[in-house]
């Protein structure tokens, strides 16, 4: 996917997670959220997607130093819905006027204003699984787009430290897990090998060639992509797990945020 296709989808995401709460009690709790109902999520939504676009405005060039926006929330939380229907129309305008291809601070690898885009599709999407499950329903995500959004969180895990430090010690002696898509469609995407260093972890760059890995999760790239979320149980008859059962555990013990 590219910048546009990001933008695009930031909208589309953001109308199904407004259709969703929108007929909700927003008093209904949130399970993987322990402790947030459906109104706190649509708030924390609503505050990233007017953060982000905030960054995005000003280009920013170094790390902030407050997350302070002007929220312009509503008194009353029936109001949260319409609330970030209209957050996401401005993110809109801004992703529409900005050069997304032009150099940025951002926190993960893809130092270009374009990462903002598309952390706020997937921060967006995820939730709206929050969302919907939340409520008893099944979320349905798009393959390429669970794909893509697999892609993101692994390649920005590594450089996720500051805010989610467990991942720091996500280390090994040259062990690897892979992650593969049992719904491949011939593009050759759906695969992806991490390494685990004494010194640190990460995606390695020729995942796709022959080679055995210490530990291998297959699923759909759907729930693989709630699975990394921590939304899904590793252990449920969605997956096929392979190799070393300790550092699966490690894993995913270390690496959600």
């Amino acid at each position: 996917m590219h910048p546009a296709q990001h933008g695009a989808a930031v909208v589309a995401e953001t109308a199904a997670f407004v259709a969703t709460v929108k007929a909700a009690d927003l008093s209904t709790p949130v399970p993987s959220c322990p402790g947030w109902t459906l109104a706190d999520l649509t708030r924390h939504t609503g505050h990233v997607h007017r953060w982000f676009t905030e960054l995005l405005r000003q280009r920013v060039q170094q790390p902030p130093t407050s997350r302070n926006v002007d929220l312009r929330l509503p008194e009353n939380s029936d109001g949260y819905p319409d609330w970030l229907t209209d957050g996401a129309a401005q993110a809109a305008e801004v992703f529409a006027a900005a050069d997304l291809d032009a150099p940025m601070w951002a926190w993960g690898l893809d130092q270009h204003a374009r990462f903002w885009v598309r952390r706020m599709l997937f921060e967006t999407l995820v939730h709206r699984a929050d969302a919907e499950r939340a409520l008893g329903l099944t979320p349905h995500i798009d393959r390429d787009l669970a794909v893509d959004g697999i892609d993101e969180f692994l390649t920005n895990l590594p450089f996720a430290a500051f805010f989610a430090p467990l991942t720091a010690e996500l280390r090994g002696p040259d062990r690897t897990i892979r992650f593969r898509c049992t719904d491949v469609d011939g593009d050759g995407s759906g695969d992806w090998l991490i390494g685990l260093r004494p010194d640190g972890f990460g995606l390695v760059a020729d995942s796709t060639a022959p080679r055995t890995a210490d530990a291998t999760v297959t699923g759909t790239a759907a729930d693989l992509l709630l699975l990394l979320y921590g939304r899904l149980d590793r252990e449920s008859d969605a997956f096929h797990l392979l190799g070393d059962p300790d550092l699966l555990a490690h894993w995913f013990s270390h690496s959600a945020f």
